[in-house]
């Protein structure tokens, strides 16, 4: 019995998800940063817990739980909408936060600004994904 449990332990630790991807506002080597964290509890469970962990050292630093949802499905976009006021969106869910005085908003104002990036699962890992911005040059033709 006890070695069939020392062979199963594996198979039951890798159903779990517990990872974070982030977004360095001011470079890789910065110390401003929004990292999404999400974590199941039990491997038997499809929902995990997501949050929002801000940075903007040496004055901010928190966590922020935003919502629970399915770890395969943890889709959250970034926007920024300047003055270190960003906002997270998922499906019909919005949270604003600023990283200036790390607060969260109680209610999100304006359009939440430019589409950063996407946080994401790629296959068994989660990822953040900058946005693709294509530039149209000045001669180029209408359509």
């Amino acid at each position: 019995m006890r070695k069939s449990l020392i062979v199963l332990m594996p198979l039951l630790l890798t159903a779990c998800v517990d990872d974070t991807a982030s977004y360095y506002a001011d470079g890789p080597v910065g110390n401003h940063a929004l990292t999404i964290h999400r974590a199941q509890k039990h491997f038997w469970s499809s929902a995990s817990r997501v949050e929002l962990i801000m940075q903007r050292l040496p004055d901010c630093l928190r966590r922020i739980e935003l919502t629970e949802m399915p770890a395969e499905d943890v889709e959250i976009e970034l926007l920024s909408g300047g003055d270190n006021v960003w906002t997270l969106r998922a499906g019909q869910e919005m949270w604003q936060v600023e990283t200036q005085t790390c607060t969260q908003y109680p209610d999100v104002k304006g359009d939440g600004g430019e589409l950063m990036g996407v946080f994401r699962a790629d296959g068994d890992k989660f990822v953040y994904e900058a946005a693709v911005v294509e530039t149209v040059p000045a001669d180029a033709p209408a359509k």
